[in-house]
């Protein structure tokens, strides 16, 4: 697909699911959340609205964030690890969310003063901009995170630039993504929905140790966590309820308490295939050198 086409499908779908009410409520949103790694006791200290079930994997249990430091987590949605990356940085520190879906902005600022104790996080703060174009200085961020967005990106070279950029020297990078272990089938590879699923956008293991590589990192590691991600099933069922929308892409969408066709689509994608045969959840950590 061409890159504007990506971003579009892309925009589209998460700000259904962003609007579909979905949150650590719904047992079958919270086990996709624990199956990737968040513990009851983290689901229950932030908005139960900022979890959707979209997470592979949980980077904030491996990026040893420490008190004052500031973290960037792009593409934030509905702000599950800047909640708890603010936790964790205290109020010294600062977590910031970037995400380019409006409707996902939106909703994580109204989770950010819903927060469970009834006290507003103040170290916390959201921009609406593309992961390839950050709205940060040179050198200001002491962490980045990510949950299973980097893969959705068209241009990756141009995020793993960009997340050197901002990085201080010695600043480090820990995400949670979908990588290749081999080839996607023809019919999956193809398919857009599949694409904004986290599957067809998803690149070799290899590869993405490499592009890191060319941004200039240092101490890359991109391990299989080993988590299934046939745990994407628990959700399914959300999106049976009401008939889809169409978009202006041609592809379904569902909105509102139903659900959202994208936990559909994975759910349908999991019925024919194992996913695991071909793709991972993979722990992502880099180093920027010191000067």
């Amino acid at each position: 697909m061409m890159s504007n086409r990506i971003e579009q499908v892309v925009r589209e779908q998460y700000g259904a699911v962003a609007t579909a009410e979905l949150s650590s409520g719904n047992a079958g949103v919270r086990a996709v959340a624990e199956a990737f790694g968040y513990s009851p006791q983290e689901l229950e200290s932030i908005p139960t609205g900022a979890n959707m079930g979209l997470s592979c994997g949980n980077p904030t249990a491996f990026a040893s964030l420490r008190p004052g430091e500031i973290v960037v987590d792009l593409g934030c949605g509905g702000g599950l690890d800047v909640f708890l990356a603010a936790h964790r940085v205290g109020p010294t520190g600062r977590a910031i969310g970037i995400d380019m879906t409006p409707q996902m902005i939106e909703l994580a600022r109204r989770n950010a003063a819903d927060a469970p104790d009834g006290k507003p996080l103040t170290n916390v703060e959201f921009h609406l901009a593309r992961i390839d174009r950050l709205p940060l200085p040179d050198a200001s961020v002491d962490c980045i995170i990510s949950n299973c967005v980097i893969n959705l990106a068209a241009d990756k070279s141009a995020v793993f630039r960009e997340m050197f950029r901002v990085l201080k020297p010695g600043g480090r990078v820990a995400v949670s993504d979908i990588a290749l272990k081999k080839p996607l089938p023809p019919e999956l590879a193809d398919d857009a929905l599949a694409y904004v699923g986290c599957i067809a956008g998803a690149i070799p293991v290899d590869d993405y140790r490499r592009g890191l590589i060319e941004a200039g990192f240092a101490h890359v590691h991109v391990a299989d966590s080993g988590a299934d991600l046939n745990a994407y099933a628990n959700v399914e069922g959300q999106a049976g309820c009401c008939a889809p929308a169409t978009s202006s892409t041609g592809l379904p969408i569902l909105a509102g308490s139903c659900g959202s066709a994208l936990h559909s689509s994975l759910s349908e994608f999991l019925r024919g295939y194992d996913v695991n045969d071909y793709a991972a959840s993979v722990r992502v950590y880099a180093v920027k050198p010191k000067l």
